[in-house]
C-alpha cells in the first residue's frame, strides 16, 4: 500500500491502460483518455476529496498532472463527474 498520490496516479494509469480502451467512442473529443480520467478518479478516492477539490489539486500540483499525463490541461470537475458515472 502506498501513501503517495503520485504513486497511486502512476499505478492507476498503468492499470487503466491494460483494462480500458483509450476512448469510449470513436466520436470522443479526445481531450483526455479514459486512462487519464480513471487514474484521476483513483487519486480522488485516495485523497478523499470531491470533484471540485480534485480539480483544484490538479491546478496546484504540476507533478500530479505530469503523473497522469495531462501536461498543463486540467479537466473540469464536470468532466471528472461524467467519467465517474461512465467508468464506476
Amino acid at each position: 500500500m502506498t501513501k503517495s498520490a503520485l504513486a497511486v496516479a502512476r499505478q492507476a494509469l498503468d492499470a487503466a491502460r491494460a483494462a480500458l480502451p483509450a476512448y469510449a467512442s470513436k466520436f470522443s473529443k479526445r481531450t483526455y483518455t479514459q486512462h487519464q480520467l480513471a487514474a484521476l478518479l483513483a487519486v480522488r478516492e485516495f485523497l478523499r476529496t470531491d470533484y471540485r477539490g480534485l480539480e483544484q489539486h490538479l491546478h496546484d500540483w504540476s507533478e500530479l498532472r505530469a503523473a497522469a499525463g495531462l501536461g498543463e490541461a486540467v479537466p473540469d470537475h464536470s468532466t471528472l463527474q461524467r467519467a465517474a458515472d461512465r467508468l464506476l
